[in-house]
């Protein structure tokens, strides 16, 4: 009698961590992003840009040390628990308050979100941190290694692109003046972008530093880039 056994994937403590502080990064990215901040009186910002780029920098570790299937695994990860948290969020705004409860609006302006802005944030994660994690691997590969900033400020580049132009023209466009929704993209993309930038030494420390704590350092030689499975 033959035994099936299936592959056990283990994850170190410190990949399980990562993880962790990406989805947490995410979701609180999800949740402060109704909080307009005004950089100038001709610059206004969802307030979550201060923590969202971050999910890219993490995206950069994990592809850059544990490479594309582990990072794959950690994006959907992120989706998963994102759409969770809308269902959820929307599933406690519809549930019956008693009438001595006057926060009922309140909670529904932070917590609520239209189908189109969900599908907008959605579609604009997913294109922006595959495009990103796709792009990084394939120039590791292509420069053995070598120059990760130039490789990390690339991917950004065009991961970002993907995620603002699709998130604020999916959500915004026909709602507003086609100038603003235009000068939305532009400040945004920019301001991640130079993030990114300013925090190249912060990613260089940390991907060292997790390389050698995990004594791995992947280069993905014939991938197939399967954002679903592979």
């Amino acid at each position: 009698m033959k035994e099936n056994k299936k592959e056990l994937r283990t994850y170190s403590g410190l990949f399980l961590f990562l993880g962790i502080l990406y989805v947490t990064c995410l979701l609180l990215s999800n949740l402060t992003a109704g909080k307009l901040w005004a950089v100038s009186s001709a610059i206004t910002l969802p307030a979550a840009v201060i923590l969202f780029p971050v999910t890219y920098i993490l995206g950069d570790i994990f592809t850059e040390v544990y490479g594309f299937k582990k990072a794959r695994t950690v994006i959907w990860l992120g989706f998963g628990c994102s759409f969770f948290a809308v269902m959820v969020y929307l599933l406690t705004i519809a549930l019956p308050h008693p009438g001595y409860w006057e926060n009922q609006s309140a909670y529904a302006a932070v917590l609520g979100t239209t189908p189109r802005v969900a599908l907008a944030s959605f579609a604009g994660y997913l294109f922006g941190e595959f495009s990103n994690s796709i792009i990084l691997s394939k120039l590791k590969v292509a420069t053995k290694g070598k120059n990760l900033w130039i490789r990390t400020i690339l991917s950004t580049v065009v991961g970002e692109g993907f995620d603002s132009v699709i998130f604020i023209m999916v959500a915004f466009f026909g709602t507003m003046d086609t100038s603003v929704v235009l000068q939305m993209i532009l400040f945004q993309y920019l301001f991640k972008v130079i993030y990114e930038i300013l925090f190249t030494p912060v990613t260089y420390l940390i991907v060292n530093r997790v390389k050698k704590a995990e004594g791995i350092d992947t280069f993905d030689y014939d991938e197939k880039y399967n954002v679903i499975a592979g």
